[in-house]
């Protein structure tokens, strides 16, 4: 299970935002987003960013 921040963040990469976007919306560092999107990798058991959007999407 993805606590609010995870699923905030992999909602915005599996719509097409870059590390840099995303941390910059999200007011993180990129270092922090690439942690929490490991983690969420590893949560979820993907390991691209088109298998986190259908992971998502069937969630």
């Amino acid at each position: 299970m993805l606590t609010e921040a995870e699923t905030r963040l992999a909602l915005l990469v599996s719509q097409g935002a870059s590390n840099q976007e995303a941390a910059a919306k999200l007011f993180l560092s990129v270092k922090t987003v690439e942690a929490r999107l490991t983690r969420i990798y590893q949560k979820l058991d993907v390991r691209s960013r088109a298998q986190l959007a259908t992971a998502l999407r069937t969630r």
